[in-house]
């Protein structure tokens, strides 16, 4: 006798594989898990303006970076422009306009569509080098360092100073030495050379406050504090720590957000729309943009996926028919024949599907009858049975027609060949062992597709089987498991009634 081991370690792989792969998709590639999920996303759109001198005129402005938020699609719109968009630095994504000669007023725009990922820690990809002290004016020189040396002594750590001192900056009531300080300096910059003068890594980024029907925002400044492989961030201008969902950090270079060379006046405004997108097509744009496209039905055109999301409900059909057939025992007539007949459901929907496809087979009955006394050979009774299959279906269509029945027209879905086929078999079956196992069989028959049909037509259902292809070698696992059932079926256990009663 073979060992099961191998078997059920088969079984174990499928199961764990399907799981994994199914998880994977739905974690690394944001494929959500339900569907009709649906997400915010922001349209932004960046109108930079400026005064051509007649010159050649180049514009160098930066692009949104943050992990916070990812890039679905951008463009830029600039006539008469040479574009380029350089990308090759991740921490300072640029497009650069250039034009041979700009006469006045010169207005260029750059759109991108993002979704929020929920990733707002900003690790850093390196140690930062320990800045340089700033030289302080000789007018601020001992203020500065009153400030700094107070607010040191009342702190533990970089984080805890910088907290410390964004909390002095924006006290309700700020020392001499403060407003003087500040008199003088933007709160960021104060903010940012106290660090620098601790030897504290800090660095000033601009960021973009997202608000539904916004227009012309402009960037605000804030300054990232480097704590033990973290970026931090704060606004020296009310205080805060920390950032709130609704920011988007644009340029964290360290260099000008607008450069233009060959003009003047050159300033940069933002609109903003939120918009609410579907989570599944987020996640494939997203795929698409980034040409991950992997194991997946998404690369293939629209007509073959939609075929695909018919084909791929068949193991859940099968899965029940096996389910029903080997652990409940139902009988059927034929294997099979409920899976197609639950694939037919879907199209007609499940009354009209039960109506049609039982005075179809009736009718096929009853010419079936007719024929059975001509001792025709199986070839052509069957070829016969398949052409009254055709005709009733074709009556029943046009009396439908006629009637203004237009459920009754989806009809023509059901399988002919399989109706002719269930015609054959159930006839026989009915000269051999009587109607009563001819309504037993077709009945289970009718009863194991409409439960087939409502598991294929559940919408959670069609949506993983179609997203999460791994859910197939879960389904598998279970067929494969199932085969190797050889206890009694739930309907048999009615023979042992008699039995418990005594």
């Amino acid at each position: 006798m073979h060992s099961k081991k191998p078997f059920y370690i088969l079984v174990i792989l499928l199961f764990i594989s399907g799981i994994t792969a199914s998880v994977f998709r739905g974690i690394e590639h944001n494929v959500p898990f339900l569907p009709g999920e649906q997400i915010q996303s922001w349209a932004v759109d960046a109108k930079v303006s400026f005064q051509g001198t007649g010159e050649p005129a180049e514009v160098s402005f930066a692009l949104p970076h943050d992990p916070a938020f990812e890039v679905l699609v951008e463009n830029a719109s600039s006539p008469g422009y040479g574009l380029t968009i350089n990308k090759d630095n991740p921490l300072d994504h640029r497009v650069l306009w250039s034009v041979r000669a700009a006469n006045g007023l010169q207005n260029l725009y750059y759109k991108v569509t993002l979704i929020p990922t929920g990733i707002t820690k900003i690790n850093a990809l390196e140690e930062p080098v320990t800045p340089q002290p700033y030289v302080w004016p000789a007018t601020e020189k001992d203020a500065a360092k009153q400030v700094i040396d107070k607010v040191w002594g009342m702190s533990a750590t970089n984080l805890t100073f910088a907290q410390q001192l964004n909390k002095a900056l924006n006290a309700t009531e700020r020392s001499q030495n403060v407003e003087l300080l500040l008199s003088s300096n933007s709160p960021t910059k104060l903010f940012l050379h106290m660090l620098h003068n601790k030897g504290i890594p800090a660095q000033e980024v601009s960021g973009l406050f997202l608000e539904d029907q916004r227009r012309r925002q402009q960037l605000t400044n804030f300054v990232e504090v480097y704590n033990e492989g973290e970026w931090l961030l704060f606004n020296p201008a009310d205080g805060t720590q920390g950032r709130s969902d609704n920011v988007l950090l644009w340029d964290r270079s360290g260099k000008s957000t607008l450069d233009v060379t060959g003009g003047v006046n050159s300033k940069v405004n933002f609109s903003m729309l939120q918009d609410t997108r579907s989570a599944l097509a987020t996640s494939i744009d997203v795929m698409k943009s980034k040409g991950t496209f992997d194991f997946s039905l998404y690369q293939l055109p629209l007509e073959e996926q939609s075929l695909f999301k018919g084909i791929l409900l068949i193991p859940i059909g099968v899965l029940m028919v096996v389910f029903l057939r080997v652990i409940v025992g139902l009988k059927t007539s034929g294997t099979f024949m409920p899976v197609l007949i639950a694939l037919s459901f879907i199209q007609t929907t499940l009354v009209t599907g039960l109506i049609g496809f039982i005075l179809i087979v009736a009718c096929g009955l009853m010419i079936r009858s007719y024929l059975s006394q001509l001792n025709l050979l199986l070839i052509s009774r069957i070829s016969a049975v398949i052409i009254v299959v055709i005709g009733i279906i074709g009556l029943f269509t046009l009396l439908s027609y006629k009637f203004g029945l237009s459920e009754g027209l989806t009809i023509t879905f059901f399988p002919m060949i399989i109706l002719a086929w269930t015609i054959e078999r159930m006839s026989i079956l009915w000269e051999e062992e009587g109607p009563k196992e001819v309504v037993l069989q077709g009945g289970g028959s009718l009863l194991v597709a409409t439960l087939a049909y409502l598991a294929m037509s559940a919408t959670w259902i069609q949506h993983w089987v179609f997203n999460f292809l791994g859910i197939h070698l879960v389904i598998l696992a279970a067929v494969l498991l199932m085969g190797q059932y050889t206890g009694y079926r739930l309907l048999e256990l009615r023979r042992f009634k008699p039995l418990a009663g005594e």
